[in-house]
């Protein structure tokens, strides 16, 4: 159990630290950054109930499309929209853009990890194999979902484009329910698309920080 717990949560660590060292010039206080991983562990917590919630008013049918956009994607990105929009709000510390893609990635690696531990744990679909997977492809993609989010935000806040604010969450939603449907999508060439679409989702979030870190005022 503690091997397999330890799996789950080896991949959070290093996407958490290579978020922290990759805020080069203005870094944030040890307590904030453990606040935003901890609203994602409690966002997880309203993501179950509003999941929960939506099954009981709209009945459906569970096919890839609704499945992978609506009680995945949609469910998840806009409950961690909205904590990290409260998280934010009146944050002293976001102080710089860069501070809003590591809020971001922190709160959506709080959720990733109890995600995580859940599926490693799970009696059927868990286990080693699942935890180095889930290390390789599920985690890390959480992360960068967070970065697109932080992204559209810090242009929100620092740059005054306000259809920013409508971006942070329809950014990572589209990508993130088009990773999950070439996932769930029942055809032999899925993973084409769904390799075009890990390579996007790497390049721009590397693309993103690159460009916060050059606008940062302590650079």
């Amino acid at each position: 159990m503690i091997s397999i717990i330890h799996l789950a949560t080896a991949p959070i660590c290093i996407g958490l630290f290579y978020t922290y060292i990759r805020d080069k010039y203005e870094k944030e206080p040890i307590y904030m950054l453990f606040l935003g991983l901890l609203y994602g562990v409690i966002a997880t917590f309203v993501i179950y109930a509003f999941g929960v919630w939506l099954e009981g008013v709209l009945p459906h049918e569970e096919t890839p499309f609704y499945t992978a956009f609506v009680s995945s994607a949609f469910v998840e990105e806009l409950v961690k929209y909205i904590f990290l929009f409260a998280f934010l709000r009146n944050n002293k510390e976001n102080n710089e853009p860069f501070d809003c893609i590591v809020y971001a990635v922190f709160l959506s690696l709080g959720f990733a990890w109890l995600e995580n531990i859940v599926y490693v744990n799970h009696p059927t679909m868990g286990g080693i194999g699942t935890g180095f997977l889930r290390g390789v492809v599920s985690v890390p993609s959480h992360g960068l979902f967070g970065v697109w989010m932080g992204y559209h935000f810090g242009q929100a806040k620092f740059f005054h484009k306000r259809s920013g604010y409508l971006w942070a969450f329809l950014a990572p939603y589209l990508v993130h329910g088009g990773y999950n449907y070439f996932l769930l999508a029942e055809s032999n060439w899925f993973w084409v698309p769904f390799i075009v679409l890990e390579i996007c989702l790497w390049k721009w979030s590397f693309v993103y920080m690159k460009r916060f870190q050059l606008t940062s005022p302590f650079k």
